[in-house]
């Protein structure tokens, strides 16, 4: 067990008012407690849980809610609060953890390389799927305490993406993988990507990284020349698979070592498009992580990369990305003017002459994020928006129903969300429900980061359905 001590005196965490603010996750109510019986100040709380002052004061007032998973675990970590006590699984110092191996300089890959080699992504794809492979419970917890990296330490490497692949003349043994092998995993990898989309990550993450690192073992043979391509494509598209199911598990670091990997290879592969793609799948894990200017950087680095191989659809794709950032940063002129080019964009779609990869982008999709971004700029202006975010998801859920998996328990969380803004309990109630039952059926930790989100919304209400309806978010979320 991780003996250094936290800032809180063992007895403040017994508090039966501390801990019921913690419940309910009022963390206004459980920092003013912390500074008046604790001892901290404003500041000593906002350095310890990596918030501003500022922030912490609005907390405090009741100006502003923590709703966040990812910011509800800095406040676990930076004070030391078990994480049973705010609906959490236990915190990686919470259980002995013996110290990583070290790992020498010579088996780390120069991913920071410019221009990029081929030679460094397999040996990138090599060193990440044996680590994940071998990982066991305790350093699994360890790798979910990993925080992603954001700034000039992210975006500076990815520079290597608009330029030339460096050469590959080191001598490799032959292969003998052929065409239709190569189109064999390329089908496994186009299941593994339909199995993220409807179940989230999870068990089936370990099947993907088995996959890719059998992948990386054949690039590290001499392949012909049009294997060696098609072969780098099927990397590229089960790195991001492993990246999205990585981040749905709560790996933040991880997901983005996967997402690094899948550029490279959809760079090595001469797939733009899908680098395109890539870039954006970083940039949403940044938006949930509230880094926007980072993602619109991340984002105009796709539309210059792809600027001249990108189908409507990964065109549409790509500005709702922007609308988001935009939404993100209050933008809301800039964020009509991206959804309205997303929505033009899309009118020109054409299934037949785009990738697999992108079909899941239609109408639907373009409701939902729409949606959950009017949604976001309801939390500051509920009559403004909150009505119009109900009307986009309610299209969405009129397309996509439960087969839709994780869009669809985002759909029915952000309409549950619409309603209880717009001061409809018995609707807010009802979807409430809906949106437990469809977070049932995933293993998606974004699901239920977002249902998170749900539960300050019913917090206060005596009406037993409402608190039946807080009961049901709680169970969920203690599991």
């Amino acid at each position: 067990m991780d003996t250094t001590p936290g800032p809180l005196a063992p007895d403040i965490l017994d508090r039966g008012d501390l801990r019921q603010a913690l419940a309910e996750h009022d963390f206004g109510g459980a920092f003013a407690l912390i500074k008046k019986y604790g001892g901290l100040s404003q500041n000593r709380i906002a350095s310890a849980c990596q918030l501003t002052p500022g922030k912490v004061s609005l907390i405090i007032n009741r100006q502003h809610q923590v709703t966040s998973f990812d910011v509800i675990s800095r406040i676990a970590d930076g004070l030391r609060i078990p994480g049973r006590l705010v609906g959490l699984a236990p915190r990686a110092w919470e259980t002995e953890q013996p110290a990583p191996p070290p790992v020498s300089r010579a088996e780390q890959p120069a991913a920071d390389e410019v221009p990029w080699r081929a030679a460094t992504t397999v040996g990138m794809a090599a060193t990440l799927t044996r680590s994940d492979l071998v990982m066991d419970r305790r350093e699994a917890t360890r790798a979910l305490a990993g925080s992603a990296i954001t700034g000039a330490a992210l975006l500076d490497p990815l520079e290597g993406w608009l330029k030339p692949p460096g050469p590959r003349a080191e001598r490799r043994p032959a292969g003998r993988l052929g065409l239709r092998e190569v189109d064999e995993l390329a089908a496994t990898a186009k299941v593994f990507r339909a199995w993220d989309h409807q179940y989230g990550g999870g068990l089936r993450r370990k099947a993907v990284v088995g996959q890719l690192s059998e992948v990386a073992a054949h690039l590290d043979e001499h392949q012909l020349p049009q294997v060696e391509q098609q072969l780098y494509r099927v990397m590229a598209q089960l790195a991001g698979t492993a990246a999205t199911m990585a981040w749905d598990s709560g790996l933040q670091r991880r997901a983005q070592d996967y997402y690094l990997l899948a550029l490279r290879a959809s760079h090595a592969g001469g797939d733009t498009a899908f680098g395109a793609n890539i870039l954006a799948g970083m940039a949403r894990q940044l938006l949930y992580r509230d880094r926007p200017y980072d993602a619109l950087d991340l984002i105009r680095l796709a539309q210059d990369g792809a600027r001249h191989v990108a189908g409507p659809r990964v065109r549409a794709m790509l500005h709702t990305r922007e609308a988001w950032a935009y939404a993100s940063l209050g933008r809301i002129a800039a964020f009509e003017r991206a959804t309205g080019q997303a929505r033009e964009s899309l009118a020109d779609a054409d299934a037949d002459t785009e990738p697999y990869w992108i079909a899941y982008f239609d109408d639907a999709e373009l409701s939902g994020t729409t949606g959950g971004r009017l949604l976001d700029l309801a939390r500051q202006d509920p009559r403004q928006h909150a009505e119009a975010a109900a009307d986009a998801i309610g299209r969405a859920l009129a397309q996509r129903g439960p087969e839709a998996g994780r869009s669809h328990a985002l759909d029915r969380i952000g309409l549950a969300r619409c309603h209880f803004l717009l001061g409809d309990l018995r609707e807010g109630v009802a979807e409430t429900h809906r949106a437990v039952d469809a977070a049932q059926a995933t293993r998606s930790a974004r699901v239920r980061s977002q249902i998170g989100k749900l539960y300050p919304l019913t917090v206060g209400s005596t009406a037993r359905p409402v608190q039946e309806a807080r009961d049901r978010i709680r169970d969920l979320l203690s599991t």
